[in-house]
């Protein structure tokens, strides 16, 4: 039968604020929340991506960088000319013609490689002041970033730099598009560090100039013709060995007074060695006659040296004065302008931000990772004890329930799925009244409920008004004082209002709630939804259930006592997690809550990943509202403070804080995998989903589920928890920047026929 609907009197019934509209202004109102909430879905994708960039920028920053032990032997130098390979270590290219040049006689050019290092480069630095010795320093760009305040000193105090690639890799064997990165990425450090640029390049792994082959040759040349000088050694302290301090000072002295370019580390290894045999090197060749200078000064004595000669076989009258060009012992810097200066202070300032970042990021993991592997703990620890508890062979709520209850169905344009469930609730086992709260539906739902004849059902006609509206209607039409509440799109089994409503026989329960399972869940979605909803949802209200905190009773399957929807003021349109309000509000008025495992309804799930990201996108915002409506349960006392003091602190841990954090632990495992160890985050990663199988094999063995759906669990850790990570930030940023979001009704296919228990 028919009963038309009265005008809403009771608080039950308060006015509804946006949930559905006319049909007329569906389509309108839809077309504006999408436009809404568009800039924040970017935005949103915007947070991640410039997570994910700052963590490519930090692991690429991060390169190992190694000694400089690896040469090549053995490699052709057809190519090579002989002049070069048999010259000194500076390779220059005037006019397009590679020319050698090497250090004058009783002359060091002190050069250090794979710098800035925090540790020792600062140490080389004092004693270098000290001495009142230059150096050369061929930086790797990536450290520069990492570290521009040495850089800045170590100009200043009149040293030169020069180019060792930004992430000190062969450049032999790299393309020239990689060539030319790592040069101008490294330029760029330099101008974001220390304001300049430089002519010196030295190679990775490069030696002295007979080890240039025909892999190397080809980047010398074009580094040439760009107008770079290529440093390389003649005497090597082999430092990077660690063989003591005296051997170090022996294998960096030149033989018979010759001049020499000296290889040193400052960085990419334990220095201490090189250190202490830094000022007793010095002594010694400054007692044996020997200046320091840089690589500019040595090309530029070397420069003098040969006009001095060439103007000694001159007569008289045709000298001229020579002196050497450029800016002393820093002649290949130049100062950094324009593009490349402000470049160069972004770089650098990125860099900050990711040396920043990345600490406190792994901060939060170690916190993130703790919380979830406790929660995963203390769900196996009581579910477990509430699956004894329950199920016990004497355990009993009190005398049986067996009165009449009231089951309440709102539905809007459920054509599809409405004779589905009301079929489902005519086979009930239990008796009921069945309430079928047409909210306006345009589809002939309610049509469709008359002519199926079924008895106990009657059709509650309303104006399109919302959810909570047409809960509150059905709870006034009620004639019980049990009433059940479900969707328009759930099938109950024949036994699920019997279960659902044992325990009532405690005065004290207020709710109960069911267990809701994912009837269309042969696809792949649906499966995944289906791992969801058995572990994630039903494992976590067995928890809740006997720490007397339940959160949430889904609006699937629930069942409440009249009188205390009644009591909390009824549903709420406040929020959009009308389910998650009430429940609430229940605890706060001092109803216990607790969870039926056996009364079981299996809904449609979201069909499509749009319809998915819709749903969880109001159940993440809406329980967020929930929560902010509700917050001060938290200095309530009480049996409202006990939530507070219980369940809002773990709702806002489990629901919120840690599903918004926990891609740190998939964000971190590639980074781990990329630049750090990758089979040992592979690993860690599989380490962590063996626990959640674990848990998600006890979830569906208490669920007498079919354990076969569990082989879909590491694509959906992959996948399906991503896009769940998604909609919660973007819930969040909906939430802190105000944004109001509007009820979107799901497309339903109406393939939740049947129980899908054997599915």
């Amino acid at each position: 039968m028919t009963t038309p609907t009265t005008p809403p009197s009771s608080p039950a019934s308060s006015p509804p604020r946006g949930r559905r509209r006319a049909p007329s202004r569906i389509g309108r109102a839809a077309g504006r929340a999408a436009a809404l909430q568009r800039p924040r879905v970017l935005l949103a994708l915007l947070l991640l991506l410039a997570l994910t960039c700052v963590m490519l920028l930090d692991g690429y920053l991060r390169a190992e960088v190694g000694g400089d032990e690896r040469v090549r032997t053995g490699a052709s130098a057809s190519d090579v000319p002989e002049d070069v390979l048999d010259g000194g270590p500076i390779l220059t290219f005037p006019g397009g013609q590679a020319t050698t040049v090497s250090v004058p006689d009783k002359t060091i050019v002190l050069t250090f490689d794979d710098g800035p290092d925090p540790t020792w480069t600062p140490q080389v630095l004092d004693i270098l002041e000290e001495y009142d010795v230059p150096g050369t320093f061929f930086l790797v760009g990536s450290m520069v970033s990492r570290h521009p305040g040495i850089v800045r000193d170590l100009v200043e105090q009149g040293n030169e730099v020069g180019v060792h690639t930004f992430t000190h890799v062969d450049l032999s064997y790299q393309s020239e598009a990689r060539v030319e990165r790592e040069i101008e990425q490294t330029q760029l450090a330099l101008a974001g560090a220390a304001g300049i640029t430089t002519t010196l390049f030295r190679a990775p792994y490069s030696s002295e100039t007979n080890a240039i082959d025909n892999y190397s040759w080809p980047v010398y040349e074009s580094l040439g013709e760009d107008g770079y000088t290529s440093v390389f050694i003649d005497t090597d302290s082999d430092d990077w060995k660690r063989p003591g301090v005296s051997k170090i000072v022996d294998w960096a002295t030149p033989e018979d007074g010759e001049g020499a370019s000296v290889l040193f580390h400052d960085a990419g290894g334990e220095r201490s060695q090189t250190i202490a045999a830094l000022p007793k090197y010095i002594e010694k060749m400054q007692a044996k006659g020997y200046t320091f200078t840089t690589v500019s000064g040595a090309m530029a004595d070397q420069q003098a040296q040969q006009q001095s000669q060439q103007q000694s076989q001159q007569p008289d009258g045709d000298r001229k004065s020579q002196q050497p060009g450029g800016d002393g012992l820093q002649a290949a810097h130049h100062k950094a302008t324009g593009a490349t200066l402000y470049e160069g202070k972004a770089l650098v300032a990125a860099v900050a931000v990711a040396e920043w970042t990345v600490p406190a990021l792994s901060a939060g993991l170690v916190v993130v990772g703790v919380a979830v592997m406790g929660r995963f703990a203390m769900m196996l620890v009581l579910a477990r004890r509430h699956h004894r508890q329950r199920n016990r062979r004497r355990f009993s709520w009190g005398p049986p329930v067996t009165g009449p209850v009231s089951v309440i169905v709102p539905a809007y344009n459920e054509k599809e799925c409405i004779e589905a469930t009301l079929r489902s609730l005519a086979r009930s086992t239990h008796p009921v009244e069945i309430i079928v709260v047409d909210d306006g539906s345009t589809d002939g739902t309610a049509e469709i409920a008359e002519s199926l004849g079924l008895p106990g059902v009657r059709v509650v006609r309303q104006a399109n008004a919302g959810k909570s509206a047409a809960l509150n209607n059905g709870v006034r039409q009620a004639r019980y004082d049990i009433v059940v509440m479900m969707d328009g799109d759930t099938v109950f089994e024949p036994d699920t209002v019997r279960h659902l409503v044992q325990p009532f026989a405690d005065p004290a329960v207020g709710a109960v709630a069911g267990n809701a399972k994912v009837g269309n869940r042969r696809t792949l979605i649906g499966a995944w939804q289906h791992i969801e909803y058995v572990m994630g949802f039903n494992l976590d209200r067995r928890m809740y259930d006997l720490l007397r905190c339940m959160p949430t009773i889904p609006g699937a399957i629930g069942a409440f006592r009249r009188e205390a929807v009644l009591q909390a003021g009824g549903m709420s349109d406040d929020t959009l997690a009308e389910d998650t309000d009430i429940t609430i509000a229940l605890h706060r008025a001092g109803w216990r809550v607790v969870y039926e495992e056996h009364a079981r309804a299996w809904t449609e799930a979201p069909g499509s990943l749009g319809q998915l990201w819709s749903q969880r996108y109001r159940w993440s915002y809406g329980t967020m509202q929930a929560l902010w409506k509700h917050r001060r349960s938290l200095t309530d006392k009480g049996p409202s403070g006990r939530f507070g003091r219980v369940g809002m602190p773990l709702v806002v841990l489990f629901q919120v804080v840690t599903p918004v954090f926990a891609p740190l632990i998939d964000v971190f495992t590639l980074y781990s995998m990329v630049f750090v160890d990758f089979r040992a985050a592979l690993l860690a990663w599989l380490a962590v989903l063996g626990v959640q199988l674990v848990c998600a094999a006890y979830a569906f063995r208490l669920d007498r589920e079919k354990y076969r759906y569990l082989l879909m669990m590491p694509l959906q850790q992959l996948a399906y928890r991503q896009m769940m990570y998604l909609v919660l930030i973007h819930s969040c940023v909906t939430a802190l920047t105000g944004g109001r979001l509007r009820w979107q009704k799901l497309k339903r296919t109406g393939e939740v026929g049947t129980p899908a228990g054997n599915g």
